[in-house]
């Protein structure tokens, strides 16, 4: 499971390379349980993106799936349709959610919002790989 610690290396590497392409996130990591460790919304953030983030890395975690890829199977037709709806709409189905792994097992996952989908992807991707 993320310690604290663990949660603050992940966010200050995804607050980087959110600097880095010049566009403030929100950014959250859950536990194993899908519960949040820590957040931080960078100035300029959108508000609306607080409870995103929040959700994605939620989404991540429940799923252990990378909610880019969930969002491709969600689709109307896919065999995912529908599943933004479940879990009292706590599920986000589009890019930005990563499942943190040690040892090969999911034990918590990193959530961003507040770019497009290609940019909170790459900000999570960046959180993620410093985990």
């Amino acid at each position: 499971m993320p310690t604290l610690a663990d949660a603050r290396r992940v966010i200050a590497a995804a607050e980087k390379k959110s600097a880095e392409i010049g566009q403030p996130m929100n950014i959250a990591v859950a536990d194993e349980g899908g519960n949040i460790i820590a957040h931080v919304r960078m100035d300029g953030a959108w508000i609306g993106s607080i409870d995103i983030s929040q959700k994605k890395a939620y989404t991540a975690r429940a799923f252990d799936i990378m909610t880019k890829d969930l969002a491709t199977h969600s689709q109307s037709g896919g065999q995912f349709f529908g599943i933004h709806a479940s879990n009292n709409g706590k599920i986000m189905i589009f890019a930005g959610g990563i499942p943190l792994k040690k040892d090969g097992k999911v034990v918590g996952a990193i959530g961003v919002s507040g770019g497009s989908g290609d940019q909170d992807h790459a900000v999570a991707e960046a959180g993620a790989a410093a985990f």
